[in-house]
């Protein structure tokens, strides 16, 4: 039997022009979203494009959620956070009763442990045993007494976590951990993920220095902005990015000048309780806000050598440094060539 095809009798000329209004209808409510949110102490932003404006604003609403999540739980201003209640309990058990965890926050003090481990303390989620006693808004900092007394309290090795079992404690009374160092850098992963599992293909997510971005702009890459240091106005520094983390630790985020005229900021060295003294911005890029994040504070911490000498080794990660003279400094992967 012959196989029988049915044409419209349609002109072609009408069905392309039907074609083209169908396809008006569908790109006409797409649109760029965007939304602001004061979280986890700064400023959250979400841009993202999708066909459907009211689920593009809907999207936009989960991820602050998702922010606010995170913020509850880690935060170590909130006293019903997970952390809060690890930081008064976890001191006061040892290897026969530790505190049980969630699978979350055991992630959290893997990952951080890992990096306190790479970067031979430069990393060390116990610095607030001693930064708490800081504080930048009145301009003050813990005495020499306080920072004698607590310094030895400073080693992430007193924290000491069972992945498999997930427990912890501590094994100092003085010790308190905070995630502050890493839980933006998470907390901007997680966003991506919720935004890529609902099938959006390009998206940015900030929280303060932690951004990540989701495929490009449409065509072009990202562009995020590289702060001028110490409070000046403008951008120092313009990266292009597409489907990457950066993360940006600054001294002059909290800061207060003392009576000595010194620069006295929140990223603490954990071996001298004090604030580090080489650099003024680290941009850390790479796959995983996760890691940038961590990685930013460490390399803060190291100084611009040791800093970039640790980068170079980690292939799928670049570093932007910028010292307390004015000098910009890369990593391998990013030097211009000579």
């Amino acid at each position: 039997m012959a196989k029988v095809v049915q044409r419209s009798n349609a002109p072609i000329s009408r069905i392309v022009t039907l074609l083209a209004l169908l396809l008006g209808a569908c790109t006409a409510h797409a649109a760029w979203v965007s939304e602001q949110q004061a979280i986890m102490g700064t400023r959250v932003s979400v841009t993202l494009w999708h066909a459907d404006v009211a689920r593009a604003e809907q999207l936009a609403a989960e991820v602050m959620s998702e922010m606010r999540r995170i913020d509850a739980s880690y935060s170590p201003y909130q006293e019903t956070s997970e952390l809060s209640r690890m930081n008064r309990l976890a001191p006061e058990r040892d290897a026969a009763t530790p505190l049980s965890i969630t699978p979350e926050m055991t992630r959290l003090l893997d990952k951080s442990l890992y990096y306190g481990r790479l970067t031979e303390g430069a990393f060390d989620i116990t610095f607030a045993s001693l930064a708490r006693y800081y504080d930048y808004r009145a301009g003050q900092q813990p005495s020499e007494a306080q920072r004698k007394q607590l310094l030895p309290a400073i080693d992430y090795q007193h924290v000491k976590l069972n992945k498999t079992a997930q427990t912890v404690y501590y094994t100092a009374p003085e010790v308190y951990v905070d995630l502050g160092g890493i839980a933006k850098g998470y907390a901007v992963d997680r966003a991506i993920l919720l935004l890529r599992e609902a099938g959006v293909q390009h998206a940015s997510v900030s929280a303060g220095g932690d951004s990540r971005v989701l495929g490009d702009r449409r065509g072009r890459p990202w562009i995020v902005g590289i702060k001028q240091p110490r409070g000046e106005d403008g951008v120092a520094i313009k990266v292009p990015l597409s489907d990457a983390a950066i993360s940006t630790s600054g001294d002059y985020e909290r800061y207060f000048i003392d009576a000595d005229g010194e620069w006295i900021h929140h990223i603490i060295n954990p071996r001298t309780g004090k604030s580090s003294d080489e650099l003024a911005s680290v941009s850390i890029i790479g796959p995983d806000g996760f890691d940038t994040d961590a990685l930013s504070t460490s390399v803060f911490v190291l100084g611009p050598d040791k800093g970039l000498a640790l980068i170079d080794q980690l292939p799928a990660f670049d570093a932007i440094l910028i010292t307390r003279a004015g000098k910009v400094r890369y990593s391998r992967g990013l030097a211009p060539p000579e």
